[in-house]
């Protein structure tokens, strides 16, 4: 039987949803131990912008198979998420160390970013 975790990853392809300060602590301890790279794009269900990037984001980790994609809403990940003052955040890993970060939407400006870090 798969764990919740297993199945909204194999419900969004290559991309996961942090349901909570657990689940994203558990994702970011994966990131740091596996050393996959990946983007977390931090948003919020009231955020315009977030909730038009999302799809983009959905799309691109079509894209890019080698890279993990989490989103985690700043609401539901209070604890996990208090250095965020911006939506959408994303912040992008490599051998388990943030490398770069990027504030605000543009699907181009993200896979451009996506392209740099594979």
């Amino acid at each position: 039987m798969e764990s919740e975790s297993e199945s909204e990853f194999n419900r969004h392809g290559n991309m996961k949803t942090a349901s909570g300060d657990q689940t994203l602590q558990g994702i970011l301890h994966d990131i740091k131990s596996s050393k996959t790279p990946a983007v977390i794009n931090y948003g919020a269900s009231w955020c315009r912008v977030c909730s038009q990037i999302l799809p983009a984001f959905h799309r691109l980790s079509n894209s890019f198979p080698k890279f993990k994609f989490v989103y985690a809403d700043i609401d539901e990940c209070p604890e996990t998420t208090q250095h965020i003052r911006y939506t959408p955040t994303f912040h992008f890993y490599r051998d388990g160390e943030k490398v770069d970060e990027m504030f605000g939407a543009g699907e181009e400006r993200l896979h451009d970013r996506l392209w740099l870090h594979s």
